[in-house]
């Protein structure tokens, strides 16, 4: 079965679940352009979430899921929720949901996780999801160690069920090299950044429109989570305290503790993680959601088009 048919979607393309970005608003705009939006659960509670849940049905009728960071203590709070509300979908990252599965299908929610590892994307199969996003390390915010040119072919040889590809996709080049690679659809964060709808601060805006394709650095490998995120003050300090043998766990995170936000709400671009994928460069303009989807859909059926009568050995 195709990604678009057992999302119901016109368009084969998830956009991420950004935290702090991914609200009801950029995933109704998302959905209504033929994609599946979805709103990050983050580190937020059961209210929120269930509240934008709610806000996104009185933006749209087509469907959207929620992403969940199951590192969230109030994931399986979240998670129960949502099976009462019956999202569409529930994407998931930061572990292993197996043992959500179950009730998440009784309520008739489709389940698919994120993985960055071949193991884990068997393990969950077996456990009854529904199709799998593999995440290469190029992509934004929570990074695993493998590309996403080495990830994806192999769990799509080792899994019967939908892979969708993601991490270093902005344009119809990415979506092509995805479906070359066995993908059945793509998943984008950092090109949504620029979308109209994005609520974004315009400062964290501005500084992903400029960036060049060496812009972006892996920080806070010491948590065992790394993110990636583009240079500055905050990165450059991140880095030179994880160089410290000194330093603790406790210390490290406290360090960190609200510099998402800084850089999302308060459009601290100097001092806030501006989470953000490699793929940063190749986004130059602001437009709407709809637009985004419609272009890059666009660009990879013209490669198709084109590169098919070139191939010819």
């Amino acid at each position: 079965m195709t990604i678009a048919k057992l999302l119901d979607i016109k368009y084969p393309i998830l956009q991420g679940g950004m935290a702090w970005i991914a609200e009801a608003g950029l995933a109704a705009a998302v959905s209504r352009g033929g994609g599946l939006g979805l709103i990050a659960a983050g580190s937020a509670d059961v209210d929120y979430v269930r509240a934008q849940v709610r806000r996104a049905r009185e933006l749209t009728d087509r469907p959207f899921g929620v992403n969940v960071m199951l590192m969230n203590p109030s994931a399986g709070d979240i998670l129960a929720m949502l099976c009462e509300e019956k999202v569409a979908v529930v994407t998931t990252g930061a572990g292993n949901p197996g043992k959500y599965v179950p009730d998440l299908k009784e309520a008739g929610v489709k389940v698919i996780p994120v993985v960055s590892n071949v193991a884990l994307a068997v393990r969950l199969v077996r456990a009854g999801v529904d199709a799998l996003i593999a995440e290469g390390q190029e992509g934004g915010g929570h990074i695993g160690e493998l590309t996403t040119m080495a990830l994806v072919p192999q769990v799509c040889d080792a899994v019967e069920v939908p892979v969708i590809a993601a991490g270093g996709i902005a344009d119809g080049r990415g979506i092509a090299a995805a479906f070359m690679l066995g993908a059945s659809g793509v998943q984008v964060g950092t090109r949504f950044l620029s979308a109209t709808e994005c609520i974004v601060s315009q400062p964290y805006k501005d500084r992903i429109l400029k960036a060049k394709d060496s812009d972006t650095v892996v920080t806070g490998r010491p948590t065992g989570h790394p993110v990636r995120v583009l240079k500055n003050k905050f990165s450059k300090e991140a880095l030179a305290l994880e160089k410290k043998d000194d330093i603790s766990f406790e210390e490290y995170e406290e360090f960190l503790s609200g510099t998402l936000r800084a850089a999302v709400v308060d459009g601290d671009a100097d001092h806030g993680s501006l989470m953000s994928g490699q793929i940063a460069g190749l986004v130059k303009k602001e437009q709407p959601a709809a637009e985004i989807i419609s272009e890059m859909f666009g660009e990879a059926l013209e490669i198709y088009e084109r590169r098919g009568k070139e191939l010819s050995w």
